[in-house]
């Protein structure tokens, strides 16, 4: 079973939750480099705060 890295369980990786939902979602191999960048569980989230503060923007007077 040894190529050449220690295997680590699931349960072992780092978490963090989603800024927008709150859901905690675990590090991925894509993300090893970036990972203190990662600040969303999924697209829909990233895409939604986008939305939300587009929003805010339009709200607050930025766009009439």
């Amino acid at each position: 079973m040894s190529r050449g890295a220690a295997m680590q369980r699931k349960a072992d990786l780092p978490t963090k939750p989603c800024i927008l939902c709150g859901r905690p979602f675990s590090w991925r191999k894509k993300w090893a480099r970036c990972w203190e960048a990662v600040r969303f569980c999924s697209e829909r989230c990233r895409r939604e705060s986008k939305r939300q503060a587009r929003r805010a923007h339009r709200c607050a007077g930025g766009l009439t």
